[in-house]
């Protein structure tokens, strides 16, 4: 009799090398089947956005090809994650079911749903650690609370041991199993990619987005290495400095799993410690990878304050903030910051680059996100739907985390009277009008559209609302 399969469920794990479901199901012996599963159902779970359907599409089409090089089918299906899942495990006769978890209120309620309902059928079912460099409940202050500013947070990150180091590639069942599974697969219904249709088609407007990228693993760990050789040595002058490229481009395939923050943060610290090994002590060098470890860390942090405030999305951390007087949405002027055509170079440019790429430079970000806050006095919810629907790395936890940071209403929040002058920011970050130039054409040309409002009169009016809000 063939050994009845383990059943692998992937998610934002896209990857075989430092998966820790993989490696499990791999070793428990016996054929292994994986499956993706497209939930756009379960209460809660927030369905993708159009730029991360587009990279979904690619992502899953290479790890499908690299599960099929060491013997693992992979099946697509769609609905609610946990009934799916149950019954592909009935189905198949699995009799163990892997995956690695996911920290989002609505994800855990699925995953607990489902964990009850395998274990009731006498199924056995395993989660791990993947996602994450330390899992949100492990990190707390002193007074055992959640953080909620910072610099604390990254100082108690560093005093812990070490993140567990990455767990190599596994070379996969042996043959025999693999030609179990891919027996197993034929008698089980699957979706077609293409069925899903997360491309575009009419239009198709991804061609920028298959122009800036290449998602899977492979191209993820390219980004690592040319990053550590090339561009970490800059990073502390430029990350920055937008027309250059010393940032790491690595945070879609952190946020799709193609990578491991496991892989990124000891890689990024083994290249620190040869850097201060061979300097005698400290180096620029060091202090670079330092000062990025900062940035993985603020992921980390965004994805703790999440977990402990599962409505970070919609609703306000500090809660104060409930009272502050938006105006009514002037639709013309959000359409004008969506369609990059506010009359003001470097928030025209930031948005341009979103729309071709699906990505924005960090610097720019933070300069649009607090234009539309804090100049046009539009509600930061709108900002992160448009995010949402236009980053390919959209993360659920780091893109509002981000945008209530912004616009003052989150943890460890800018303080509400810094609303970042555009103007001042590109002169300082784009002197040359580089970045500018690249991303808007017409800037300088009468094609360009005069500003849709005077960023002093503007910033004013923001002050005198944040203002009103503190004395209530």
């Amino acid at each position: 009799m063939t050994t009845a399969p383990a059943l692998l469920c992937f998610r934002d794990d896209l990857r075989l090398g430092d998966n820790p479901a993989l490696t499990a199901a791999i070793d428990a012996g016996g054929p292994v089947l994986a499956v993706y599963v497209l939930d756009e159902e379960s209460d809660g779970v927030r369905p993708l956005g159009a730029a991360a359907r587009w990279w979904l599409h690619q992502s899953l089409s290479s790890l499908r090809a690299q599960l099929a090089a060491i013997g693992i089918p992979l099946l697509l299906r769609r609905g609610r994650a946990d009934s799916v899942i149950a019954g592909l495990a009935a189905e198949s006769g699995a009799m163990s079911v892997f995956w690695n978890r996911r920290y989002g209120l609505a994800e855990r309620t699925v995953d607990a749903a489902l964990k009850s309902e395998l274990r009731a059928a006498g199924v056995t079912a395993q989660s791990f650690a993947a996602s994450l460099l330390f899992e949100p409940w492990t990190v707390s202050t002193g007074s055992g609370a959640p953080y909620s500013v910072f610099t604390p947070y990254w100082r108690r990150l560093i005093a812990l041991p070490e993140p567990r180091l990455p767990l190599p590639t596994p070379a996969g069942p042996g043959a025999a199993d693999a030609a179990a599974a891919a027996g197993f697969a034929a008698t089980l219904a699957g979706d077609e990619l293409d069925a899903w249709e997360l491309q575009p088609s009419r239009p198709d407007w991804a061609g920028g987005l298959r122009a800036s990228w290449q998602p899977g693993e492979a191209s993820a760990l390219r980004l690592l290495r040319e990053f550590l050789a090339d561009a970490l040595p800059r990073y502390e002058a430029e990350r920055d400095v937008p027309a250059e490229q010393a940032t790491s481009r690595l945070s879609p395939a952190l946020r799709w799993g193609e990578i491991s923050p496991h892989t990124v943060w000891h890689e990024t610290v083994r290249v620190r410690n040869a850097a201060a090994a061979a300097s005698g002590g400290s180096s620029p060098l060091a202090s670079a990878a330092t000062a990025f470890l900062r940035q993985l860390a603020w992921r980390e942090f965004a994805a703790h304050v999440s977990f402990h405030a599962p409505d970070l999305g919609r609703v306000n951390w500090r809660r104060e903030f409930d009272g502050f007087e938006w105006p009514p949405l002037d639709s013309a002027a959000l359409g004008a910051w969506q369609r990059g055509r506010t009359g003001v170079p470097l928030v025209d440019a930031g948005m341009r680059e979103l729309w071709t790429t699906g990505t924005m430079h960090n610097r720019v970000r933070m300069v649009v996100a607090s234009y539309l806050c804090k100049n046009l006095l539009i509600d930061w919810r709108h900002g992160e739907e448009w995010f949402w629907q236009t980053l390919v790395d959209a993360d659920a936890a780091s893109n509002a985390f981000n945008w209530q940071w912004v616009a003052g209403s989150g943890a460890d929040a800018a303080p509400y009277f810094r609303v970042f002058n555009p103007l001042l920011q590109q002169q300082k970050f784009d002197p040359h009008g580089e970045y500018v130039r690249r991303h808007l054409p017409e800037w300088g040309t009468p094609d360009y559209p005069e500003p849709l409002v005077d960023l002093a009169e503007s910033r004013r009016a923001a002050l005198a609302a944040y203002e009103r809000l503190r004395r209530r």
